[in-house]
């Protein structure tokens, strides 16, 4: 540890606090999930589900895409009802039409103020009122209540069938015909439905709020936020306040200094190492990074576009091979791939150099090997998805070779292992460039944490594997969010970092003692409030106070770091004139800037405007949350990727020159585009939905009767311009990547006879 013990010391003690905090409270959720009971029946002892249909109408959500089709407690997509809100508000109000039937003879809305009162205050002790047993595994309603449930289960039974009546709502939603064509199958969806809304609506037993705390926003029950709520929401503020103020007066007063920089070298040190042939072998990875990228943009822009025409595009009928929920399967699961085989591609070059500048035996096989194995994973996943969603795989095979119905980890659970496998051989390939350089003398400390993200990297996707098809749904969400949060926005978070700073100090540009300090203050930025932070995607998923309280404190600390990112986009762009020949950085550096822009932008701004507990109980499962999730996956994850892929290229075609024209357009398009479609249509959108969410529920900001108003279909088709912007800037950086691959200089033919770099354009 040496001259940073006290920087080790204090990121072992944040980790270890930390993953205590996860862990214990992640047991919490195992012993404090909403039951499904064995039996739901009606008081004269009439059974309507049972608990094997319910987790049947499980894994019937999974297989027509689950979070890709509409969302569930918050979590999926925008353009479909929040099923879970939607069944809610259709149960209440059959349940106040027969009520008012029986006991005045005529329909509810024809009642005065007076009768309507006395309904509703019988509706909300009725289904806020617990009666599950468990004892006996039961829980039990009204025949009225019975009824009201039969009702709205017909409604969904022709919802995803093909009920001609509702062939403009299921347009308007973006469905298919026919979305789920067995009608035993709808049966068992229902259940699934009601079971999630009976969590949200029943107290749980020794408090006043329900499973999911009062989630969603339903005014005929009383859902509204809770006490804890507003309290964890305004000390979330203040320990946000109090940490941006903490971290600026250890930057003013703690920072070390090393003096003046370091002498830049006249020439790249890295321009006079020869490539090895694990190297070389890396030019198919960035074809794969630009192929899935752009085939990511242009189903970006059709899911987009199915927001307005709902099954069509411009007219022509494709919802029926091309469903909105299969192309936002792969919109979302490409974007995942590309960014990976980004960072992947990253790690591989440099473990060579980190060997001594030579490859470890065996080294290009493994590569070649680990490609393929990533090529037919992504083509395996991909068929999987569309048959599943076409209703061509069998049921009983769905989740693992088709949809598992999670969003972010929609692939089915044998490309889940095959990923999690490639990931660990990636693992076993950079240990054998890393290891042996810790037998060779100097400072060690920046080698060790970069050793730590890659083995974090290769070990944490495993969190996937530890909820199954039929997992209850709080247990499964806590285990995705590892996966989800922890795995990429944590420990990709510290890889990038130690990366750069790695990359950085070997060109002679920062010192290394500059370098290590940074990244270990870094990683322990950032795992403190993002380890325990994992739990505020977690609120209202069927969890307790305590969860709110740890994911609202520490998940306010998430921002506190991204303070000081105005100053590293700086240090970044000083760079560019050290040295001569860093112009031949300048793009890469570019994109690495502009992570620093969006990640104080899109995951700092933005993520702390739907953080707070109170901000995410009105707007969780609106379109502010694709405002974050657009500015802080692509702006910073989507960016850093590229930036290692244009990188990567660099050094693997050392006579090319990037096209000022391309890159330019490719750089300024994205952003642009990005800008475009946030400012003019998801957050104007998504504040239009926070409106009506406070104000009448939740149900009705994701309704057909909001959503297809004129000013917001107007809205989505504004979107169509920053959509086509950014296309064009990702085709751009796409054709730079792919022609500079293309290029072949007589100096690349000698390269096993000189160094492959030694042509460095000054």
């Amino acid at each position: 540890m040496g001259n940073y013990r006290k920087l080790w010391f204090t990121l072992i003690g944040v980790l270890a606090v930390t993953f205590t905090l996860l862990g214990y409270y992640g047991a919490e959720i195992y012993r404090s999930a909403p039951p499904v009971p064995q039996r739901i029946i009606t008081d004269e002892g009439r059974t309507l589900y049972t608990q094997e249909r319910i987790l049947d109408g499980q894994t019937a959500w999974q297989s027509v895409g689950g979070m890709q089709l509409g969302s569930i407690w918050g979590h999926g997509a925008y353009q479909a009802p929040d099923w879970t809100a939607d069944w809610l508000h259709r149960e209440l109000s059959n349940w106040l039409e027969l009520a008012a039937r029986a006991e005045y003879g005529m329909s509810f809305d024809a009642l005065d103020g007076e009768r309507q009162a006395i309904l509703t205050a019988r509706l909300k002790h009725e289904y806020r009122h617990n009666t599950f047993d468990e004892a006996t595994g039961t829980a039990t309603v009204s025949v009225q209540r019975a009824e009201a449930i039969a009702r709205t289960a017909a409604y969904y039974d022709r919802l995803f069938g093909d009920a001609p009546e509702l062939r403009s709502t299921r347009e308007s939603y973006a469905m298919k015909e026919a979305t789920l064509p067995s009608a035993e199958r709808r049966g068992d969806l229902s259940a699934f439905f009601f079971w999630t809304a009976w969590a949200a609506a029943t107290e749980r037993p020794g408090s006043s709020a329900t499973y999911t705390n009062n989630w969603p926003h339903e005014p005929l029950i009383g859902n509204r936020p809770t006490g804890e709520n507003i309290v964890w929401s305004i000390a979330s503020v203040a320990f946000m306040m109090a940490g941006v103020g903490f971290l600026i007066w250890g930057w003013a007063f703690l920072r070390k200094h090393d003096g003046s920089d370091p002498k830049a070298p006249a020439r790249d040190p890295l321009s006079l190492i020869a490539l090895t042939p694990s190297q070389r072998a890396l030019g198919k990875y960035l074809f794969l990074v630009v192929a899935l990228f752009s085939f990511q943009v242009l189903l970006g822009g059709l899911t987009a576009h199915y927001t307005v025409e709902g099954q069509e595009f411009y007219g022509l009928d494709i919802s029926r091979w091309l469903p909105y929920s299969l192309a936002r399967t792969w919109h979302i699961q490409s974007a995942l791939f590309w960014i990976a085989t980004g960072f992947l591609a990253a790690g591989l070059f440099l473990a060579p150099l980190i060997n001594g500048g030579k490859d470890p035996a065996y080294q290009k096989i493994g590569v070649d090997i680990l490609f393929w194995a990533l090529v037919v994973v992504v083509l395996g996943s991909f068929i999987g998805n569309y048959l599943a969603i076409a209703q061509i795989m069998p049921k009983e095979l769905n989740f693992w070779l088709g949809h598992q119905g999670f969003e972010y980890v929609d692939l089915g659970r044998l490309w889940q292992i095959g990923k999690f496998v490639g990931v660990a051989f990636w693992l076993v390939l950079m240990l054998r460039g890393i290891v042996p350089a810790f037998k060779r003398a100097g400072d060690k400390n920046l080698l060790a944490l970069f050793t730590a993200s890659v083995v974090a990297i290769g070990l944490f996707y495993s969190a996937g594997f530890f909820y199954g098809e039929r997992t209850h749904l709080s247990v499964m969400e806590y285990w995705r969010w590892w996966v989800v949060h922890l795995w990429v926005e944590g420990f990709f978070e510290v890889f990038a970092t130690t990366a750069l700073a790695f990359v950085f100090s070997t060109l002679g540009l920062v010192s290394v003692r500059m370098a290590t300090t940074a990244s270990l203050a870094s990683a322990s930025l950032f795992m403190l409030g993002g380890v325990p932070g994992t739990f505020h995607h977690l609120y209202f998923s069927g969890t307790t106070t305590p969860i709110m309280a740890v994911g609202a404190s520490f998940s306010a600390l998430e921002v506190v770091p991204l303070v000081v990112l105005g100053y590293e986009a700086w240090e970044n762009w000083r760079l560019k004139d050290r040295a001569t020949w860093m112009t031949n950085l300048k793009w890469p550096l570019m994109c690495f800037i502009a992570v620093a822009f969006w990640n104080m932008l899109g995951a700092g701004v933005f993520g702390f405007m739907i953080n707070p507990p109170i901000s995410l109980y009105y707007v969780q499962g609106l379109n502010t949350t694709p405002v974050h999730a657009h500015a802080a996956l692509f702006g910073v994850y989507g960016f850093l990727a590229l930036g290692f892929t244009l990188l990567v290229l660099r050094y693997v075609r050392p006579e090319l020159v990037f096209s000022e024209r391309l890159m330019k357009t490719g750089f300024w398009w994205l952003n642009a585009g990005l800008v475009l479609m946030i400012a003019t249509s998801l957050l104007p959108i998504g504040l239009f939905q926070f409106h009506a969410s406070v104000s009448q529920g939740l149900w009705y900001a994701r309704s057909e009767a909001f959503l297809q108003q004129p000013v917001l279909e107007t809205l989505r088709w504004v979107r169509t311009f920053g959509d086509v912007v950014f296309i064009v800037g990702a085709l751009s950086i796409a054709w730079q990547v792919v022609s500079g691959l293309l290029q072949r200089s007589s100096q690349l033919s000698l390269q096993d006879e000189e160094p492959a770099f030694a042509t460095e354009r000054n």
